[in-house]
């Protein structure tokens, strides 16, 4: 049975995207196994994704989609309690191909299927080709047995907006301007596509993220909301570091922004690594014409930022850096009502990403 909703948007149909913060049924991750992304054959970048969906199950379920042929391993390296299901995709960026969920105020859940391209298609894209990736959220959708609402011709990902629940959307320019996405369209025809899809009120536009070369600058690596009104921000007041001039004018932007309900937001700094994070020497990662070469000394895009919020927790990187016991300080204080639980994650992001990347959360829904 077809799930595509055709005809009208999820807006019109009183569907909306609940805040990351807002209680969560389960949260979705897909296993990694490039060698052309990750390093020793995806060793211990497995090994790291364990340790996230390990932390996560404290707080929520979670299922794990994993290549078919890797589907043996994979369930014996994961908690029993951990569900696993084959399912075929190019890489394992569950934020970005999961769909993204939607609720109604009836208790209803569907979701939308984003176009997808690696990250900028034949312009400036990580890999190819992405077809598995890109039908991904519809072969969830169909197992789910929820319908979906498919953007044909508008890509998007899900690490490139946060929303408050509230009719707020935070998204930027970097990203969702980019030539790789959608030239076709100018900053208002986006921002239509964000409120009928998101059904939200108001964009806030930063200018810039701190990865041009990965996602095209993706909000959650830079900023997102703790609660509506709220706002989580990288920061850094050290010349020298490569993320200091992003973090500087994102928070300045945010700090003169206000939401969709009128309020000012409150701003709240999140430290940046101490010392910036580079691939090793021993990378040890397949080159191949089919993804974007990682080279010794690239910088990496280590933000603790990139966090996940699943019910009663927050789980924030951790990369063996002398500011890694204070972001999870920081957290504490931002996040006082919840418990806020480090995970090692420097493997996952020699692949380009992090805890928010690889995962993807869905909301409580009372009915299909």
């Amino acid at each position: 049975m077809s799930t595509l909703m055709t005809g009208s948007t999820p807006k019109q149909d009183g569907f909306y995207m609940p805040a990351e913060f807002a209680p969560l049924q389960k949260v979705w991750m897909i296993w990694p196994y490039r060698p052309d992304n990750w390093r020793q054959q995806a060793v211990p970048a497995k090994a790291a994704y364990a340790a996230v969906a390990t932390a996560i199950k404290r707080f929520c379920d979670v299922t794990v989609l994993v290549m078919p042929d890797d589907f043996e391993a994979c369930r014996a390296q994961l908690p029993d309690n951990i569900d696993v299901i084959p399912m075929p995709s190019n890489d394992a960026w569950a934020r970005d191909i999961v769909p993204t969920f939607l609720i109604n105020d009836a208790g209803g859940l569907r979701a939308c299927d984003w176009t997808f391209n690696a990250w900028g298609g034949d312009y400036d894209g990580l890999y190819t080709p992405w077809d598995d990736d890109d039908k991904l959220a519809e072969r969830l959708c169909e197992r789910l047995g929820i319908k979906r609402y498919r953007t044909d011709g508008f890509v998007l990902e899900g690490g490139a907006f946060h929303v408050d629940g509230e009719g707020t959307v935070l998204t930027t320019r970097m990203c969702l301007l980019s030539p790789g996405r959608n030239p076709h369209l100018n900053e208002q025809q986006i921002e239509d596509m964000l409120k009928s899809h998101l059904n939200v009120e108001k964009v806030l536009w930063v200018d810039d993220g701190i990865d041009p070369d990965e996602t095209t600058g993706h909000i959650d690596d830079i900023a997102c909301f703790a609660r509506p009104g709220e706002v989580v921000c990288l920061f850094t007041d050290d010349t020298e570091h490569p993320f200091y001039e992003a973090t500087q004018k994102a928070y300045q932007q945010l700090s003169e922004m206000t939401d969709a309900k009128g309020r000012k937001l409150k701003v709240h700094k999140l430290c940046c690594t101490k010392q910036y994070v580079t691939l090793p020497d021993n990378a040890d990662i397949t080159q191949s014409e089919d993804a974007k070469s990682r080279n010794t000394d690239d910088i990496c895009i280590a933000s603790y930022a990139n966090f996940l919020i699943c019910n009663g927790g927050v789980i924030v990187p951790q990369y063996d850096d002398i500011n890694d016991s204070l972001a999870i300080e920081q957290l504490e204080k931002i996040f006082p009502e919840h418990q806020v639980v480090g995970v090692r994650t420097k493997e996952i992001v020699f692949g380009g990403g992090n805890i928010h990347c690889i995962t993807q959360q869905q909301p409580i829904a009372n009915v299909q």
